[in-house]
């Protein structure tokens, strides 16, 4: 009769921890607050996937904000390595997407050298492998704004990157 108990009392305490636990199939995400509006970033949910960055707008921040969605297992990118992502880039003023390698159909390949230095920042010290978010303040994106990509004068960028490939 206790054996029976014990075993009942066991197989109640398995079905609990499945059913209370965490479901992997759920992407990563981070949310930010600004110095005004909110930004949340979740991961892809596969492969071939985009991240999704959404934007209570207008959001900013005056200093530039990174966080690891999902560690990679690669190489460790270096400071001025070239790199090969998949990204989607977020105006924090207008919630608008004003460039994605998703929408190119295929990852962009630079020199960390080349790039805005809040990308770079994001960049630079993770694994290849990684999913990483980044809030860029206008003073590591463009403080004089790019007018070709929509971007003003103190817009504060927002990042989707997927760290593909590194050399160096």
């Amino acid at each position: 009769m206790l054996r029976g108990v014990l075993a009942s009392i066991a197989l109640l305490a398995v079905v609990m921890v499945a059913g209370c636990g965490s479901s992997d199939d759920e992407p990563p995400s981070w949310s930010l607050n600004g110095s005004t509006g909110r930004v949340t970033v979740t991961g892809a949910k596969n492969d071939t996937s985009a991240p999704q960055v959404s934007v209570t707008t207008p959001f900013a921040v005056t200093e530039t904000q990174v966080h690891t969605l999902s560690g990679g297992d690669g190489q460790t990118v270096g400071q001025g390595a070239n790199v090969t992502v998949n990204y989607v880039g977020v105006d924090g003023r207008t919630g608008l997407q004003f460039d994605s390698s998703y929408t190119h159909g295929q990852p962009a390949q630079f020199s960390l050298a080349q790039v805005v230095p809040g990308f770079s920042k994001a960049i630079a010290g993770q694994r290849v492998g990684s999913t990483v978010a980044v809030a860029i303040a206008p003073a590591d994106g463009y403080p004089d704004g790019n007018p070709s990509a929509g971007i003003n004068a103190g817009d504060t960028l927002v990042f989707a990157i997927v760290i593909v490939s590194a050399d160096g």
